[in-house]
């Protein structure tokens, strides 16, 4: 009976894949979203997409909300059913888009977590670069901070991709296959070079990937967070040290210095400003910790 409804659906993914070139990760994202709606339909007896109403899609979701799925993936959920509708409807399957005017519930707003300058000059000056793994994590760490990379955007680095003379990374194709050219700091410029002569003291060479093991396989996502678990738990951050956080790291300190949100937007390659803004709460939460701790009328009395 839900045939029709999970062929549609493999083509879209399809289309997903094959056209728009989005990530693998993306992809896969999109099929468990959409899936769940396949089998909503398939409880509900619909098999057709075209009977799907407005109606429907709530009691989908208020389905969802009842069994705990938190606001937030809601609304992620619905921007995939939004999407999969609007490929259904380019493909002439359906005539409208019951998920359109559907409102998921409000997420409570949640700030990022960061790492203070403190805790990053901790974990970036005590890191060594005896070792080739230390070498290549310092490496790593200083490109995060200096540069505000996404995790996925700096496993995909090349060799061709920094350029020394004009201390410049390339991404190619960051999030939402956007390119970006990004400046690096002096500290992480020395932390490439060494790490490049410890490459070559290793006979890797000839390896295109940036980061890569000590057999000189491209050093993978997961591999990356771990080595950053690693060495925040050495260092004895109380926070878990991942990439993430040495992006929000490198945002929030931006913006601090600077307070140019259209500049730490570039930077951090955001299509939509009010993803940034997010550190503008950051930056004032540090703000009225150094009010509450200075000013003469704002400290409690002992």
């Amino acid at each position: 009976m839900t045939a029709e409804l999970q062929t549609s659906l493999q083509d879209f993914l399809q289309y997903l894949e094959q056209q728009r070139r989005v990530s693998p990760h993306t992809v896969l994202n999109y099929q468990r979203d959409c899936q769940q709606l396949v089998d909503y339909c398939h409880q509900q007896s619909f098999n057709d997409w075209q009977q799907l109403k407005p109606a429907d899609i709530r009691l989908f979701i208020a389905r969802l909300h009842r069994k705990g799925l938190g606001a937030r993936s809601i609304q992620r959920l619905l921007s995939a059913v939004r999407s999969f509708y609007h490929y259904l409807l380019k493909e002439g399957l359906v005539d409208h888009n019951p998920a359109q005017s559907v409102q998921a519930p409000k997420a409570e707003k949640r700030l990022p977590k960061t790492l203070d300058v403190d805790q990053m000059n901790s974990l970036l000056d005590n890191t060594p670069a005896d070792t080739f793994v230390a070498c290549r994590d310092r490496a790593i760490m200083e490109l995060f901070y200096s540069s505000g990379l996404r995790l996925a955007e700096l496993a995909a680095l090349d060799l061709r991709d920094v350029d020394f003379g004009q201390q410049l990374v390339h991404i190619i194709a960051g999030k939402g296959n956007k390119g970006r050219v990004l400046p690096i700091g002096r500290t992480a410029i020395d932390a490439l070079k060494v790490w490049f002569d410890k490459r070559d003291q290793n006979g890797l060479y000839q390896q295109q990937a940036l980061f890569t093991s000590q057999q000189g396989k491209r050093l993978g996502v997961r591999s990356i967070q771990q080595r950053l678990a690693f060495w925040g738990k050495k260092h004895g951050i109380s926070e878990h040290v991942h990439p993430h956080r040495l992006r929000h790291a490198f945002a929030s300190h931006m913006l601090e210095s600077s307070s140019d949100l259209r500049a730490v937007q570039e930077l951090l390659g955001h299509s939509d400003i009010s993803t940034t803004q997010v550190y503008t709460h950051l930056d004032f939460q540090h703000l009225a910790k150094v009010y509450d701790a200075a000013h003469p009328r704002a400290k409690k009395r002992s």
